[in-house]
């Protein structure tokens, strides 16, 4: 609560959030950083087997999406923000027998049906999570920022690559996302998918310090080419994307995660170069 009154103080005095922290205990950390997997990582797999595979490669945190299944014994469960308590418990068991915390959920939709966005408030809140990220209706922000006050849940709002057949789509560019947050409550923000911004030609570090003091989330990714909407995912430190800089812009606003694995290939067996990716997080040694 005094960090949400130092920054409600800093964007009264015309500033944004200078240290956005994330709120996640110590023993979060890999290395420098709050870190863990994004659970997309495997879709392949179920919820429960998700967390296990975190915990394996050596991940702190995850953030869960809405259409995973929940386990082997239950593979007609969905889990998501309409699912009972008793599923919820579920999980939340296996996440406190694992050591790994529920950092964030999405990327899902907001301000596109009030009944549904207070749903996923309600879920964010019941599971103890902290940032929601999401690709929202960019017209229904009121609401959406009313849910944020009142829940004192964040929102991020997440970058997919940039769609040259589909000039609507503006979320790839990071000074549209700042458009929409920059004069609004300090808990709305950006979810900066570096590998998309690659993707789509940017360079990740000037993106980042773009955002600063609005980024509460990041799908950290390296990948084996730039500007091609088709590169995919390498071990970090292997492909054409500079993580040190990429780190060491986050740092130097105060941004020390959640930073989310999301390696999208491999599905199948990937658990061994997302491990790899997380031992990378934890030898990695900011400059003083």
């Amino acid at each position: 609560m005094i960090r949400n009154l130092l920054l409600f103080s800093l964007l009264a005095l015309g500033g944004v959030a200078s240290s956005p922290a994330a709120d996640l205990p110590d023993s979060c950390k890999v290395g420098s950083f709050f870190a863990g997997c994004q659970a997309y990582t495997f879709k392949s797999f179920t919820v429960m087997e998700a967390i296990e595979k975190t915990a394996f490669a050596g991940g702190k945190t995850i953030e869960f999406y809405s259409k995973q299944k929940l386990s082997p014994d239950q593979p007609d469960v969905i889990f998501n923000h309409d699912s009972p308590a008793e599923v919820l418990d579920q999980v939340k068991a296996k996440l406190k027998a694992e050591g790994i915390t529920a950092a964030g959920y999405g990327v899902i939709k907001l301000g596109f049906d009030p009944v549904e966005d207070r749903r996923i408030f309600e879920f964010a809140r019941l599971m103890g999570i902290d940032i929601l990220t999401t690709e929202p209706n960019a017209d229904a922000l009121d609401g959406v920022e009313q849910l944020v006050k009142e829940f004192d849940i964040k929102i991020a709002i997440h970058n997919h690559p940039r769609r040259p057949l589909d000039r609507s789509y503006q979320y790839w560019d990071p000074h549209y996302v700042l458009s929409l947050v920059e004069n609004r409550d300090p808990r709305m923000g950006a979810c900066a998918d570096t590998g998309h911004w690659v993707r789509s030609g940017l360079d990740p570090v000037e993106c980042i310090n773009l955002l600063k003091g609005r980024i509460f989330d990041s799908h950290l990714k390296d990948l084996n080419e730039k500007g091609n909407p088709k590169a995919h995912n390498v071990p970090y430190g292997t492909g054409v994307s500079d993580i040190p800089a990429t780190l060491a812009a986050f740092a130097a606003q105060g941004f020390y995660g959640p930073v989310h694995i999301e390696h999208e290939v491999n599905w199948e067996d990937n658990v061994g170069e997302v491990k790899q990716c997380l031992d990378y997080l934890a030898a990695f040694k900011l400059a003083k």
